[in-house]
């Protein structure tokens, strides 16, 4: 498993080198200057503005900033803000704990919900009773999946915030603050783990030696919970690990609409403000959270299938 863990770990590092790389020419590349953006509102001159084109180093060959940023990058420095002056290290670090709060109370609730309607929607089907239940769930399941971040967003505050007032619209600090969009941006996630634990239960719990265990009187709830869930869960848990990706992306509108400071709106700000080295660090973080968590969800796939571990043993 350890060896396995590094081989992961090391194959990571070209992603990373790409990731950083393509992040690099795309915002360097795109229109416009980062001097003349950040100067022009002042009314500075020319000369004003080709001197910070100088400082922040944009008068070189690109060629020659990819070399440094890349130097940089090795002795683990992402730069400073060429708004603020400060580390980007820092200003990372002081809007994480926002968003990585926001992102794991969004996925506890997209797994919690998702488990929830999919064996709910599977054993109504599987049971051939109540299978308006199976539709119910499903139903459900899509119209997380289709409804954007945004609208989810501004229709839970309506209802939850100005109409019953249970929860803050806005704002961060205290656990009812993050509740409310946690639960906007689970949901969206909510929809593809329900289809997935639907269609793989109903695909474990119609197997020979499912039936044969039910045939010898073990109780329904054992079956579930040490048969059919330990075949199950491997898919769920690969994709609860492109949805821990995705959770993060959505943090960015998902902070806007709900006023909180994180890595949502810093990267926002960044972006229009044409701060490159922020916009570089905040894109580089969040692709080693991405390797991360697929390489924990493989890691929890051996655990609950010995089968794999034969394969990984031979990669």
């Amino acid at each position: 498993m350890l060896i396995y863990a590094l081989r992961r770990l090391l194959t990571a590092l070209p992603v990373l080198w790409a990731t950083a790389t393509l992040t690099f020419f795309a915002i360097h590349l795109a229109p416009g200057d980062p001097a003349t953006a950040q100067l022009a509102k002042s009314g500075a001159s020319a000369a004003a503005i080709d001197e910070r084109r100088t400082a922040l180093g944009l008068d070189a060959p690109l060629e020659v900033q990819y070399t440094r940023y890349l130097s940089d990058l090795f002795r683990g420095h992402l730069g400073r803000s060429w708004h603020s002056n400060q580390p980007v290290t820092h200003i990372i670090g002081e809007a994480l704990p926002s968003t990585l709060a926001l992102t794991l109370a969004a996925t506890g609730v997209a797994l919690l919900l998702g488990l929830t309607l999919g064996t709910v929607a599977a054993l109504a089907r599987h049971r051939r009773r109540h299978v308006w239940l199976d539709t119910a769930g499903m139903a459900l399941a899509l119209s997380g999946l289709s409804t954007p971040v945004a609208l989810s967003g501004l229709v839970g505050i309506l209802i939850l915030s100005l109409n019953l007032g249970w929860l803050p619209a806005t704002g961060q600090g205290s656990p009812r603050h993050l509740l409310l969009p946690a639960l906007v941006l689970g949901w969206t996630s909510a929809g593809s783990l329900a289809r997935l634990t639907r269609n793989r239960l109903l695909d474990v719990l119609e197997r020979p030696y499912i039936v044969a265990a039910r045939a010898r009187g073990i109780p329904g709830p054992r079956i579930l919970w040490r048969h059919v869930s330990r075949v199950a869960m491997p898919d769920v848990l690969t994709m609860l690990a492109l949805q821990i990706g995705y959770l993060l992306g959505g943090t960015v509108i998902t902070e806007s609409v709900f006023a909180r400071r994180g890595l949502g709106r810093v990267t926002v700000e960044a972006v229009l403000g044409q701060d490159l080295p922020v916009v570089q660090g905040i894109v580089l973080l969040a692709a080693l959270v991405y390797t991360l968590s697929n390489l924990v969800a493989d890691l929890a796939q051996l655990q609950l299938d010995p089968r794999l571990r034969e394969v990984a043993t031979w990669r």
